[in-house]
């Protein structure tokens, strides 16, 4: 079973909707539930259908962050110049214009950047892990499905 790799941030945070969706959400989608058996004949009942839906997705929810919550690891952002878990990234692909840069964090995809502008880029995918270790300047290449694509790194930072 892998390590998922998170911030502080990010386990708190999860921590936090899993409490709330093992109390709260369970509590409510049982509520609704039981109103909609109320209603009578459960096989057209529209209500009951899409609550238990629901339910099923809050349940899948709740199983996917305890996977990650029984087997993490914190990261602690290093800020020493070097693409790391953690950090912000600007690349530039090969023949594009300054201001096509694109700017990502990389991490774990439950990380949620404060910044919506920024997207999350998994450390173990294809450009993710050609980027790790490199730093402000240095160009990677990667395989990409459509061939090798070549990015340079802009700017690295830490993530704040």
């Amino acid at each position: 079973m892998p390590t998922h790799r998170l911030s502080r941030v990010a386990l708190e945070r999860l921590q936090a909707e899993h409490l709330d969706l093992t109390t709260r959400g369970r509590i409510e989608v049982a509520a609704r539930i039981g109103r909609a058996r109320e209603m009578g004949d459960l096989k057209e009942n529209g209500d009951y259908h899409a609550a238990k839906d629901e339910q099923g997705h809050m349940e899948g929810r709740i199983r996917q962050i305890e996977a990650i919550l029984e087997n993490h690891e914190i990261v602690e952002v290093l800020d020493n110049g070097r693409i790391d878990h953690g950090c912000i990234v600007t690349i530039l692909y090969e023949g594009d214009a300054p201001s096509q840069a694109e700017k990502y964090l990389i991490g774990h995809m439950e990380e949620r950047p404060d910044d919506p502008s920024i997207s999350v880029m998994s450390a173990t995918s294809p450009l993710g892990a050609a980027l790790l270790g490199a730093k402000e300047g240095d160009s990677v290449t990667y395989d990409a499905p459509n061939g090798s694509l070549t990015v340079t790194v802009v700017r690295v930072e830490a993530c704040p």
